[in-house]
């Protein structure tokens, strides 16, 4: 693999996900990439509605509400969670190589409009915003105190300004 690549679902039909929004995303990836040194890898984008959302959550991180976006890091599973053993049956190919894919980025449509709404900016704005706070989350970035959160905020924003999404 080459590049950074996003894949994209959308689980959704509550808010419309236009090519253009799908290629401002492509965008904001290159330009994260880009600003933190990451050169290839893949990242897995998810749109879906309030109640699937509010379930993995729940699922996953133990509370029980919808939230705007969830990130699951691939590295962090392989490395920590999974012993992956297996034998190919006769005519099977290798598995795909992991070692590119960062992770998956889930973002409930309906709760970005909302915010996008309260904040009086773009649908793009907040998701491409949500976009961008689940990659740093992939590649290691965290807000568990005020100054992992600084910093992060500052990253998100310098990456949302090199795109164009203004508040």
């Amino acid at each position: 693999m080459r590049g950074l690549n996003l894949e994209y679902r959308n689980d959704q039909d509550e808010v419309e996900i236009s090519e253009s929004m799908i290629e401002t995303l492509e965008s904001l990836l290159q330009a994260a990439g880009e600003m933190e040194g990451i050169q290839t890898g893949e990242v897995s984008l998810t749109f879906v509605n309030d109640a699937e959302i509010h379930q993995l959550n729940k699922d996953f991180r133990g509370i029980d509400r919808p939230t705007d976006v969830l990130s699951f890091a691939m590295q962090e599973t392989l490395d920590e969670e999974l012993e992956i053993t297996y034998e190919l049956e006769e005519g099977e190919e290798e598995p795909e190589d992991f070692d590119d894919v960062l992770g998956d980025i889930i973002i409930s449509a309906a709760t970005a409009k909302a915010q996008s709404e309260e904040y009086g900016h773009s649908l793009e704005r907040e998701i491409g915003f949500l976009f961008v706070h689940g990659f740093l989350h992939l590649i290691g970035y965290d807000h568990q105190d005020e100054a992992a959160e600084q910093e992060m905020t500052t990253k998100q924003e310098a990456i949302l300004q090199k795109v164009g999404l203004t508040r």
